[in-house]
């Protein structure tokens, strides 16, 4: 019996595994810049003033303040980000919907010409232009695609972007928060969550963008701790001082 019986088999089977996962949906980036800014943002700024020999409940507020204000900063962040690019890509689009509309044939000349500069025959290139030319929003779709590399029904989305960053800078940026507020009396159970937490960020990204898993964690871990390592060596270097 053969591997692959019928045509439709074949179809079937290249469908299945010839998909791609979402690469322009603008959460993937946020959220992960997010957690990992968090996590190691947070845990620097309260280990850092922990160094300076304050209290408890100095540490715990820094902690929430820390969380509180690198959401809210990220949030806001990202969406004037992604907002401003998905403004300029428009821009652009209306200047290309222009051209389309007072230099149709010079933009279907532009159109086979990049094709033949692909290795497609002049002959066919031009028909599949003109062909391709009859309707102007597939026309448009086709110029952004191959001289602004985008697709314009699939560009980031602001608020996703927003959510995103805002979310995952929360969670991250709550870990070393955590034991405190559990009850711990001391700086090593934060500094471990939060190094745990690094780790498994780390090796979460690898997953998704299919990198070796324990290089990433560990790279993100070493980053992290000697972020922690550096803020704590000068919290307690000021707070000597002072």
């Amino acid at each position: 019996m053969s591997i692959i019986e019928t045509e439709a088999t074949l179809h079937e089977a290249h469908r299945d595994n010839h998909t791609h996962r979402d690469v322009n949906g603008g959460w993937l980036r946020p959220a992960v810049f997010g957690a990992m800014d968090g996590l190691v943002s947070n845990l620097a700024l309260m280990t850092g003033v922990a160094g300076g020999a304050v209290s408890q409940q100095t540490i715990v507020i820094t902690g929430l303040a820390g969380l509180a204000a690198g959401a809210f900063s990220m949030a806001a962040g990202e969406y004037t980000s992604v907002a401003s690019q998905r403004e300029l890509v428009q821009a652009e689009l209306e200047v290309e919907r222009g051209e389309l509309r007072k230099h149709p044939a010079d933009e279907m000349a532009e159109l086979a010409a990049l094709y033949v500069s692909r290795g497609v025959e002049p002959e066919l290139a031009h028909e599949v232009a003109r062909q391709l030319s009859k309707d102007p929003e597939l026309a448009l779709e086709i110029h952004a695609r191959e001289e602004l590399g985008i697709d314009p029904d699939d560009l980031p989305s602001p608020l996703v972007a927003a959510v995103s960053s805002f979310g995952s800078f929360a969670l991250g940026a709550l870990l070393p928060v955590l034991p405190y507020l559990l009850g711990a009396t001391a700086l090593w159970p934060a500094v471990l969550l939060a190094l745990i937490g690094l780790f498994a960020c780390g090796a979460l990204v690898a997953r998704v963008t299919a990198r070796n898993w324990w290089y990433s964690g560990l790279r993100q871990l070493l980053l992290g701790g000697a972020a922690a390592a550096l803020t704590y060596g000068l919290g307690a270097l000021f707070g000597a001082a002072l």
